[in-house]
């Protein structure tokens, strides 16, 4: 039933206009489409859409609630920091880290990073064809 939808990422802010100043400066993205005061649509040029919408719960997951997949993640990662972008390094099982890229076993490269709302995030250079 749903194998022909399209799934989007909702990414919840406690501070709509600062996430959108986050999401402009840091990571060079603009709102297509927006609900005055309650939610920001975003879609990229490579086909991708997600949101962002006003609520008091953002930064509570403490999982990584979207990731971006890229050609090269250790340039991403040095564009993002050049723009003030931290990232966090996690202590995980049989994963080497170098300049905050974790090379997983079998799985590529990835890095994470929180947005201005505490969410955690993602940039990744896809999955594995075997997959």
């Amino acid at each position: 039933m749903l194998n022909s939808a399209t799934v989007t990422a909702n990414i919840p802010a406690g501070d709509l206009k600062r996430a959108r100043e986050f999401y402009a400066d840091k990571l060079g993205l603009t709102p297509s489409f927006e609900m005055a005061d309650l939610m920001l649509v975003y879609r990229t040029a490579g086909g991708a859409v997600f949101s962002i919408y006003q609520t008091e719960y953002a930064g509570q997951a403490g999982h990584t609630i979207a990731q971006w997949h890229v050609s090269d993640v250790d340039a991403e990662v040095r564009e993002l920091k050049q723009k003030g972008v931290t990232f966090e390094q996690y202590d995980m099982p049989g994963v080497q880290w170098q300049d905050n890229v974790a090379s997983l076993a079998g799985m590529g490269k990835a890095a994470w990073f929180t947005d201005s709302e505490g969410n955690i995030l993602c940039i990744d250079d896809g999955l594995p064809d075997q997959f």
